[in-house]
């Protein structure tokens, strides 16, 4: 069973075509960082104005004010798989503003049982070695406001993409990703788009060839042939719709609507040969910009149930927030699948403004 389970991790995670398109490459990217968003059902990429913007939206890097970090850690799936962000930005002038982050999706001392059992058929506890199986993304964010068009900002993601399955095989990915963001400083509706892998992101990947005839062997007649070693992830894009509500001066109330889009078929609710699509929404009620409370709704898609019916499925999220002299400390209660099919995760993320130490 374990011979198998390993095999199943390894095709799974590298066997593609090489002259087709995958459709769920690079799926880590898709999580989301920080807990604020995920409490909104990440329904933020019109809202998005902190150093979190360099992943949901990079024209809102163009809003802070003064450098900022941000740290992020979630486990899923009973704590099997760790996921961990860094991010930091900061502005160059009152026109424009940098930013980077880090990400990490990894599930950590895989027991590698190939050779477990030795030529002479005894088994040997000793040969039993552990691997890690993560994947990195590195982003650096530009982003810059239009003189000429008040409240209209724009940034620009070049990211890296590193795969490791411990010395199986590795591959390096390469992309880009545009967002906009505008605001009407009267009525206080914003609208943001976010294009992400706009040319497409291409991972290509090495096979140690060695180690993975070791797999090959473990069960005979499974899996010999290697897979190919190109992946591609199609765009994606995001648009989002905001208001802000202000109530008695000390409320403020915030709500999102997204439609999030993929250029292929999937279990969207909404699908088709071309495209597919599914909303969320979301919403924050925040008191005298201290203490917030958070929920949120989306990733509608069409399950397909043990009798061949579909059951519309969908994520939830709620969240709560604090934030005291630069400091925002929040929490979030979701998961990265609907309502049903995973377990749910407790998500901390911590930001901190530096002018708290000017």
């Amino acid at each position: 069973m374990k011979f198998k389970l390993l095999i199943i991790f390894l095709s799974a995670t590298t066997l593609i075509q090489a002259q087709s398109v995958r459709k769920y490459s690079n799926e880590f990217l898709n999580i989301g960082v920080d807990a604020a968003a995920f409490g909104m059902g990440n329904s933020v990429v019109a809202t998005s104005n902190d150093v979190n913007a360099s992943y949901w939206n990079p024209a809102g890097l163009i809003n802070i004010e003064d450098n900022e970090v941000a740290l992020m850690h979630a486990s899923y799936f009973a704590n099997i798989a760790n996921y961990d962000y860094i991010g930091g930005a900061m502005p160059l002038d009152d026109r424009s503003a940098v930013g980077f982050s880090v990400i990490r999706f990894g599930v950590d001392n895989i027991m590698n049982t190939t050779q477990l059992i030795e030529q002479n058929g005894q088994i040997n506890y000793d040969n039993i070695t552990y691997f890690s199986a993560a994947d990195y993304a590195f982003t650096l964010s530009y982003a810059r406001n239009l003189r000429f068009v008040e409240g209209f900002s724009y940034g620009v993601n070049a990211k890296v993409i590193r795969r490791i399955i411990g010395e199986f095989a590795t591959s390096w990915g390469f992309g880009f990703d545009v967002g906009m963001q505008y605001q009407t400083k009267r009525s206080g509706w914003t609208f943001g788009a976010m294009a992400r892998d706009i040319t497409t992101t291409y991972n290509t990947w090495t096979i140690n060839e060695d180690e993975y005839s070791k797999v090959q062997n473990a069960v005979e007649g499974q899996n010999q042939e290697l897979p190919e070693t190109t992946e591609i992830t199609l765009p994606k894009l995001q648009l989002g719709l905001a208001k802000t509500f202000t109530i008695h001066y000390d409320f403020d109330i915030k709500t999102e609507v997204d439609m999030h889009m993929r250029f292929a078929q999937t279990n969207d609710i909404i699908s088709t040969s071309s495209i597919s699509a599914t909303p969320s929404l979301g919403f924050e009620v925040g008191y005298i910009d201290l203490v917030y409370l958070r929920g949120g709704v989306g990733n509608f898609q069409n399950v397909e149930q043990f009798d061949n019916s579909t059951q519309i499925g969908f994520q939830p999220g709620f969240g709560v927030g604090f934030q005291y002299k630069g400091i925002h400390l929040d929490y979030a209660f979701t998961d990265i699948g609907d309502q049903s099919a995973a377990l749910y995760s407790n998500v901390f993320s911590l930001k901190i403004d530096w002018s708290l130490f000017r």
